[in-house]
């Protein structure tokens, strides 16, 4: 059993995360499943509730924003500090939304809305809280596969458009896992999503662009619960 600095979204009070998952009984809902995460008052949380606003607020933004850099539109999103969480899977939602968004927006690709909705569907159902450090997938990896899935028809019954996803999926980790220490949402969705414009111009010859480290500066240093990785972090700008 470990503490965390991260407060509990009924009671403010510190997280705890335990290494064996325990039968929890959802404060909202009243739904009893395993979990790992638990506050100090003995609240838990599902996946299903947490964040179920801000799923709407990420949906609504990324249908009717007109830009074509995904960067532009994930800083936007994570701009909201009072919805968006510092940690969670919400992030993920973002980075899905806003993928999806710069692609349908530069016109390459013919995106519809029903498209959006199943990539930010999916990705709800496979980003869960903890999980990055649980089993090693990070939301956010996922989120990306279902951008390239929902375009390219991946299912197992399929041959390349499955590779293509899987190898996405792949590099999205392999990125992400070179920021970690403690893992950092925000900056996860940032190293995602620069890496997905290049796989969307390799895989999908999509040109959308984006926006260069140094031009980002990142204002939720004093937010992160388990401490900013500050130097060692390409977004961290001091002084800021």
């Amino acid at each position: 059993m470990r503490n965390s600095t991260e407060n509990c979204q009924i009671c403010n009070s510190a997280l705890i995360y335990f290494e064996n998952g325990k039968e929890l009984k959802c404060f909202r809902c009243g739904k009893t499943e395993f979990a790992n995460i638990i506050c100090s008052n003995d609240h838990y949380i599902c996946d299903a509730c947490h964040g179920k606003d801000v799923f709407d607020l990420i949906r609504d933004y990324v249908l009717y924003t007109k830009s074509m850099n995904p960067l532009e539109i994930a800083e936007t999103l994570m701009s909201y500090q009072d919805k968006v969480p510092m940690l969670g899977c919400e992030n993920a939602w973002i980075a899905a939304g806003a993928l999806m968004a710069a692609i349908k927006n530069e016109g390459t690709l013919q995106i519809a809305k029903d498209q959006v909705d199943e990539v930010l569907n999916r990705t709800h159902r496979q980003a869960i809280g903890g999980y990055c450090g649980l089993t090693g997938v990070c939301g956010i990896a996922p989120a990306i596969g279902a951008c390239f899935s929902v375009i390219l028809g991946a299912a197992c019954p399929k041959d390349w458009e499955t590779a293509i996803t899987m190898k996405v999926v792949s590099k999205i980790i392999n990125v992400i896992a070179n920021e970690t220490g403690p893992c950092c949402c925000k900056n996860f969705v940032r190293t995602a999503l620069t890496e997905s414009v290049q796989l969307a111009q390799e895989y999908l010859h999509v040109n959308v662009p984006t926006v260069l480290p140094e031009a980002i500066i990142c204002d939720h240093v004093e937010r992160h619960a388990h401490g900013c990785r500050k130097e060692r972090c390409a977004y961290y700008k001091q002084g800021h």
